[in-house]
C-alpha cells in the first residue's frame, strides 16, 4: 500500500511517501524552489517521492493532507464573533483568503495534483487533524511499542497542546489545550518582541538566551501566563495581539516591558538578551511539568515529542536529565514539515488498520536521510556543468583529503547521498569544521553563513565517544538534546571572564572544543551511527585517528536566509558565493584557490532572511 502525506498551505509545505507502513521519502517543498519556507503547494516534492518510489499519482492509494480545513475556518469564525469588533482588519484581510483558497482547499488540493497526473481519483484525497498528523509523526517512527505522546506547537485546527497514549498501531488522546492558550504562540510572541521572524527565528531566541539572565521570567508568570502546577496554563490575551490583530504583541505587552519591540535592522542589547533568557526559562518549566505530571498519571516510561516547540533542544535536554522518563524520541521534522510523515502514517494504521511492523533499526525515520541523491555519474555531469575544477577520489582519498582540509582551519563543504527531512544538517548536506580552532564559530557565522555572531554550532559526534566528552549518554541522531560538555573537558574562565556580558562572552575558550562550546558550557548534540550513514562515520573517525579529536563542527549548507543546498549544483553556488575553502560533493573533492575567478560571487545578498 502507497500513501502519500501532504503539509502545505502555512509553512514549510513537505511530502512523503509511505509504503506498506515504511518511510520511503519525505522532502520540504522550499529545497526545490529555493524560498525558504516554502508556503506553497509541495509538487516537486510530491513528484520527487513518486519518482523514489517507482509509482505514479494514480498508483497511491491514498493522498492525506495534515489538517482539516473547515474546523481551522470555524475556529477563524467563532474567534473574531468572540471579539468583535476588534480585529475586524485582520478580518477582513483574512476572509477574502479564505473564501477564495483555503475554504475550498478540498477543490484546490484536487486540481494540484491532477497537475501532475491528470488521472488523480478525487475519492483517494484524505484529511487528517492537525494534531494527530503530528502525533503520529512521533510516535509511529520512534522505536517504542507504547509510550506518551506529547505535541506541543502554535495552533493547529483548535488543539496547541494535546497528550496522547501510542499502543502498538493505536493512538488515544487523553489531553488537549486549545486556542488561544499556546506555548508556541507565547514563544513565538517573545521571537516577535524580540525583531527576529515568527515561524522561522525561534532558534534565533533559543541560541541568544544562554547570553542573558532571566530577570524577567516572574514578569511572565505574574502577568502573561497562569501556569498550573500540573503544566496546564492560560495566556491573559490583553496583552497579545496574534489572535485577532496583525501583530504578535499589542502595547500592554510592549508597557510591561518597558520597551516597544525591537525592528528587524535594530541592535540587539542586553535586554534583549535577558527577555530571551526569561522566555526560554519559562518555556522549559512549562515542558517540565507537564512531564512531570503526564509522566505520574500515565506510567509511562517513553516519551514522543513534535510540534515546532519540540524543536526546542535545550527544553528537551532538560526534560531528559530530568529523569521522568527512560527514554526520549523527538521527530526530527517536528514542525509542520513533519505533518505530510504524520498524516500518511496516520491513514496507515488508523483509517486502513494495518498493523504496525517491528523495526531493528534505531528507528522509522532511516536516519532523516529521505530526500534526492545523486549517482556518481550525475555528480561528475553536474559539476562539470556549472564550470567546477575538481578531482574524482576514491574513499579513502577522499576522507583523508577532507581531513586534511579541516586540520588546516578550512570550513569544508560535506555534499553526500540522500538529503535529510527536517530543519537540521545531519552529514549529508553540511559545512563542516574543526572544533578545536577557537576561531572556527566566528569564521563560519561571519564569513560563511553571513549571520548574527551569536549563533552556536552544534558537534557531530561518533556516537560510542558520545559520553567521553558531553554529559550524555543516549542516542540524540538528530540534534534534538542540548547537553553541558563534560567537565575534565572544559576550561575554567578567569574572574574578568566571568565578569562580561551579553555578547562579550563570545569569544572566551570554553574547552577542549570551543567552536561548538556555548556560553553556557552547552552543546547540541548529534551522535553519528554508522548504521544509519557510513560515511560521516568513516570521516568522523577518520578526523579522530588523525587528530584524536571524534567530533567535528556540523553546521547545515546555506547561508542566512537560503534553504539547505539540495543539488550539486546549489552546494557548488554556494561555496562559490561563500568562504567555504573546500567541498566534497560524493567522490569530488575541489578546492576554492583551483576555481574559475569569473565564478566568484557574492552570495549573501541574494536571499531574505
Amino acid at each position: 500500500m502507497h500513501i502519500i502525506g501532504i503539509s502545505a498551505y502555512y509553512h514549510d509545505s513537505a511530502a512523503a511517501l509511505v509504503r506498506d507502513g515504511e518511510v520511503l521519502a519525505a522532502a520540504q517543498e522550499e529545497r526545490f524552489t529555493r524560498r525558504k519556507h516554502d508556503a506553497g503547494f509541495p509538487r516537486r516534492a510530491i513528484e520527487y517521492c513518486l519518482a523514489e518510489g517507482g509509482c505514479r499519482l494514480p498508483d497511491i492509494d491514498a493522498v492525506v493532507f495534515y489538517e482539516k480545513p473547515f474546523v481551522k475556518f470555524e475556529r477563524l469564525i467563532e474567534t473574531y464573533l468572540s471579539v468583535a469588533p476588534r480585529g475586524f482588519g485582520q478580518f477582513k484581510l483574512a476572509l477574502p483568503i479564505w473564501l477564495r483558497e483555503k475554504l475550498f482547499q478540498k477543490d484546490l488540493l484536487t486540481g494540484e495534483l491532477r497537475r501532475i497526473d491528470p488521472a488523480f481519483d478525487i475519492a483517494r484525497l484524505r484529511f487528517s487533524e492537525h494534531h494527530l498528523s503530528h502525533a503520529a509523526s512521533a510516535f509511529y517512527p520512534s522505536p517504542f511499542e507504547r509510550a506518551l505522546i506529547l505535541t506541543l506547537d502554535g495552533i493547529g485546527e483548535w488543539t496547541t497542546t494535546s497528550a496522547a497514549i501510542g499502543r502498538n498501531a493505536t493512538i488515544e488522546v487523553i489531553k488537549e489545550l486549545k486556542f488561544p492558550h499556546s506555548l508556541g504562540l507565547l514563544y513565538s510572541a517573545f521571537t516577535y518582541y524580540a525583531g527576529f521572524r515568527v515561524n522561522s527565528g525561534e532558534y534565533k531566541l533559543m541560541g541568544l538566551a544562554p547570553y542573558g539572565e532571566p530577570k524577567y521570567a516572574g514578569l511572565i508568570l505574574d502577568h502573561l501566563i497562569d501556569l498550573k502546577p500540573d503544566g496546564t496554563f492560560r495566556l491573559d490575551q490583553a496583552y497579545f495581539d496574534y489572535a485577532t490583530g496583525l501583530r504578535m504583541v499589542g502595547p500592554r505587552f510592549e508597557a510591561l516591558f518597558g520597551e516597544p519591540a525591537r525592528s528587524p535592522e535594530g541592535r540587539l542589547t542586553q535586554f534583549h538578551m535577558d527577555v530571551a533568557a526569561s522566555i526560554q526559562g519559562v518555556a522549559e518549566e512549562v515542558m517540565l511539568r507537564l512531564t512531570r505530571s503526564l509522566a505520574q498519571e500515565t506510567g509511562e516510561r517513553n516519551l514522543c515529542l513534535a510540534g515546532g516547540v519540540a524543536l526546542n533542544c535545550v527544553a528537551n535536554g532538560k526534560v531528559l536529565k530530568d529523569g521522568r522518563f527512560d527514554r526520549i524520541w523527538v521527530q526530527p521534522a517536528a514542525g509542520d514539515a513533519g505533518g505530510a510523515v504524520g498524516a500518511a502514517l496516520a491513514a496507515y494504521h488508523l483509517d486502513f488498520g494495518a498493523a504496525r511492523a517491528t523495526r531493528n533499526a534505531l528507528d522509522g525515520m532511516a536516519g532523516a536521510y529521505l530526500g534526492p541523491s545523486f549517482s556518481p555519474e550525475e555528480i561528475v555531469a553536474r559539476l562539470t556543468g556549472a564550470g567546477a575544477r575538481f578531482a574524482t577520489l576514491n574513499d579513502a582519498d577522499l576522507y583523508e583529503a577532507t581531513v586534511e582540509a579541516l586540520v588546516a582551519g578550512k570550513a569544508v563543504g560535506w555534499f553526500q547521498g540522500r538529503m535529510e527531512f527536517g530543519p537540521r544538517a545531519l552529514g549529508n548536506r553540511s559545512i563542516l569544521g574543526d572544533p578545536r580552532n577557537p576561531a572556527m564559530q566566528r569564521t563560519l557565522n561571519r564569513k560563511v553563513k553571513h549571520r548574527e555572531s551569536f549563533r552556536p554550532f552544534a558537534p557531530a559526534v561518533l556516537a560510542n565517544e558520545c559520553a567521553q566528552w558531553f554529559e550524555h549518554d543516549r542516542e540524540s541522531p538528530y540534534m534534538m538534546f542540548v547537553a553541558d560538555v563534560r567537565r575534565e573537558r572544559r576550561r575554567a574562565m578567569t574572574a574578568e571572564e566571568k565578569a562580561l556580558f551579553g555578547v562579550d562572552k563570545l569569544n572566551i575558550v570554553r574547552s577542549d572544543v570551543p567552536a561548538v562550546t556555548h556560553v553556557d558550557y552547552s552543546a547540541r548534540l548529534q551522535t553519528v551511527h554508522a548504521e544509519t550513514n557510513p560515511r560521516f562515520h568513516a570521516l568522523l573517525s577518520a578526523f579522530k585517528a588523525r587528530t584524536g579529536c571524534p567530533v567535528l563542527v556540523n553546521t547545515s549548507f546555506n547561508v542566512r536566509g537560503e534553504p539547505i543546498v539540495c543539488t550539486p549544483e546549489d552546494a557548488f553556488r554556494c561555496f562559490m558565493g561563500t568562504d567555504i575553502e573546500a567541498l566534497a560533493v560524493g567522490n569530488c573533492f575541489m578546492l576554492k584557490e583551483h576555481q574559475k575567478a569569473a565564478l566568484r560571487h557574492d552570495h549573501a545578498p541574494a536571499f531574505a532572511d
